[in-house]
């Protein structure tokens, strides 16, 4: 096994990393916490997740904001969530997607609003559903399915309002990412009977699996092509579960033998990264090194075989979850087995980075597993992956080093932007010399990255007398600025 990043001298961390977690509203598992808790309650609860992420060095929160046909802001397509007040469609008294968009930002970290697209309810009583809810207005549209609802992803009204529910948060608030979980057909579909929409649409598909595939696939085409045309610097991607198809099924499936998303949930996963239909994809890979029948080692470089050349970044979802849990296999129980996994994917530089699920995992830390892994792979700070698509706009305006001045705390040092717009962040790099312009590619040069504004002050505790400090603009869309000047500490 290889040493962690830590204990390997030649090696160069990344200056981009996904550094994310998913903060998750359905059923509050973590956001908030229960219902029926006050706008200031609910406010300080999140203020303190986004603490959690500063401290184990992230920087992207995924935030469900739409986890069953309801809204987390004030939509005029679906109904108030329950799970902020514990009635749907009942006013929390702020907005808070505005609120954590803010805040999130204000930290200099990125914002990306989760949504499940086709989950109404987590019961199966429409009557129980907000007397102003779309299912009540239109009961054609939504299916009973394992004591939940959905709605039917076969109706091309269902996927346009979907759709036009969704992006009214993407056009309205300055959010960063669009973002979909695993959810999509329910698993296990021979009793969801969506035969109707099938006689109506289905003509000309081999059957209905087919059908079911092509529905999921415009929702994701269509998507694409929404973003694009109404926010294009938004990252656009999902978070499919790990297994595509397995080997024995299709010749180029995994080494696996788990359930396959393109069967059991009509997602062909592997076919929206090789069409291009997405800016990331981030599979749930939520399983050990040697795990039988689904082992994480074989599904890295299966997945890093499928993103490369595609300009699809890849990020790993890491099951925080599992780690430390009792009640899981006896590798789980191993405080490094995470640490391990952000070490193997150093081998696969398709990968860009990892979301962890879920923040209270995060937070809980169970045998230090995640600050073990934070330790051993978040040594230096990153800034978060720039789209491809992106990488050729307009870059951030060159900032101003005003000062770098010895204090008793270490060297503070005074950055000025110089442009119109006021940075997202500063990323601040010191060196024992002039550096060329080569290093700024190094990731060990970089000793902070400190939310934007006309100018900031931070302090390099680490820093001495001489160091040479430079600053970098950073925008929204993760570009960056040419080094400002240098400025030798004094």
């Amino acid at each position: 096994m290889p040493l962690p990043a830590f204990a390997q001298a030649d090696h160069v961390p990344p200056l981009r990393q996904m550094r994310g977690m998913w903060i998750a509203s359905v059923v509050n598992i973590n956001w908030p916490s229960r219902t029926g808790l006050s706008a200031d309650e609910q406010k300080a609860e999140y203020l303190a997740w986004l603490d959690l992420a500063v401290q184990r060095k992230l920087n992207s929160v995924f935030v469900q904001i739409r986890p069953t046909a309801d809204a987390f802001w004030p939509s005029p397509f679906e109904p108030w969530s329950q799970y902020l007040t514990g009635t749907q469609g009942q006013d929390p008294g702020y907005d808070p997607l505005g609120f954590a968009v803010e805040e999130t930002h204000k930290r200099g970290l990125a914002f990306h609003a989760w949504f499940n697209p086709y989950r109404v309810s987590m019961q199966a009583d429409p009557a129980k559903l907000h007397p102003d809810h779309p299912g009540r207005k239109h009961p054609d549209w939504i299916l009973p399915f394992g004591g939940k609802l959905y709605y039917n992803p076969g109706m091309p009204e269902v996927r346009k309002f979907c759709q036009d529910a969704m992006m009214d948060a993407v056009t309205r608030y300055d959010i960063d990412g669009l973002h979909f979980d695993d959810y999509f057909y329910p698993t296990n579909t021979t009793a969801f009977d969506d035969s109707a929409a099938f006689a109506q649409y289905g003509a000309g598909f081999p059957d209905l699996a087919a059908w079911r595939r092509d529905n999921v696939d415009l929702m994701v085409q269509e998507m694409q092509q929404r973003v694009l045309a109404e926010k294009p610097e938004v990252a656009w991607g999902i978070s499919p579960s790990g297994i595509w198809r397995n080997k024995g099924t299709d010749p180029t499936g995994s080494d696996t033998n788990g359930g396959q998303s393109y069967d059991n949930l009509h997602a062909d996963t592997r076919g929206w990264v090789k069409k291009g239909w997405l800016d990331y994809i981030a599979p749930q890979l939520y399983w050990y090194i040697g795990q039988p029948p689904a082992d994480y080692s074989k599904l890295v470089p299966w997945w890093s075989d499928v993103a490369s050349g595609t300009g699809t970044l890849l990020w790993i979802g890491q099951a925080a979850y599992k780690a430390g849990d009792p009640a899981q296999a006896a590798e789980w129980q191993a405080t490094g087995e995470l640490s391990r996994h952000l070490t193997l994917n150093r081998d696969h530089p398709e990968i860009g980075g990892d979301i962890w699920y879920n923040a209270n995992d995060v937070r809980a830390d169970r045998l230090a597993s995640i600050s073990t892994a934070v330790n051993d792979h978040y040594v230096r700070p990153a800034l978060a992956p720039v789209l491809p698509r992106l990488e050729k706009g307009e870059p951030p305006r060159r900032p101003v080093v005003a000062y770098a001045l010895r204090r008793s705390g270490g060297v503070e040092v005074r950055a000025v932007a110089t442009g119109r717009d006021e940075p997202f962040q500063f990323a601040i790099f010191r060196f024992d010399r002039h550096a060329s312009s080569g290093a700024f590619a190094d990731a060990r040069n970089l000793v902070a990255v400190v939310p934007g504004d006309r100018q900031v002050r931070w302090t390099d505790p680490g820093g001495k007398r001489g160091d040479h400090y430079y600053v970098v603009a950073v925008d929204r869309a993760n570009r960056t600025s040419k080094p400002s000047n240098a400025f030798r500490a004094i």
